[in-house]
């Protein structure tokens, strides 16, 4: 099953409780929104065995909570959520460990170092650059750009993920887009 392919969400929500039902469910929720969610986290952490254990914990703390979803956003939002919190803490533990500290003005050399020693990073240089600029932006900026540039989200969606206003949201988007400009006409 693909990414692209539609799912009931609801359907699958009492498939995921139900304990008869839960282990094939869970398979069909990874393989729906596994490689969605695993491009999410790396365009937020940028290493892939990084990005690879964020999806594990996102996925482990899915399965451990399920019973708690109540329906209340898209099961795909509170995936996108779930990874979303698991990315920022992770990127928040590493800057601690390695004594960074960032405010939201700050380039996030945390994140353009772990961009250029990536093995997996098989971009042209034009492409690595827009990955620079991208990691240079403030961490909301990033998240928000990301999350609408690449994954194509609605503001709606991107509000319900992150808990921002849509407004907020456009401003940093709108930022965001400044300073990369900035980044390449200097």
């Amino acid at each position: 099953m693909s990414s692209s392919t539609v799912i009931n969400e609801s359907e699958l929500v009492k498939e995921l409780q139900d304990p008869k039902r839960a282990h094939a469910a869970f398979n069909k929720l990874m393989q729906t929104y596994g490689e969605k969610i695993y491009w999410q986290i790396r365009r937020m952490v940028l290493n892939h065995d990084d990005a690879a254990d964020l999806l594990q914990n996102t996925f482990v703390k899915a399965w451990n909570n399920i019973s708690n979803f109540r329906g209340e956003a898209k099961l795909s939002t509170w995936l996108h959520k779930i990874a979303v919190n698991e990315s920022l803490n992770f990127l928040q533990r590493e800057r601690a460990r390695q004594g960074i500290n960032i405010d939201d003005d700050s380039q996030d050399t945390f994140v353009i170092s772990h961009l250029e020693a990536d093995e997996y990073f098989d971009g042209d240089k034009l492409k690595a650059e827009f990955q620079k600029a991208i990691a240079a932006l403030p961490e909301k900026q990033r998240l928000v750009f990301t999350m609408r540039y690449f994954d194509d989200m609605k503001y709606e969606q991107i509000s319900e993920i992150l808990g921002t206003s849509v407004g907020a949201l456009k401003a940093s988007y709108h930022h965001a887009v400044k300073k990369i400009e900035k980044y390449f006409l200097g």
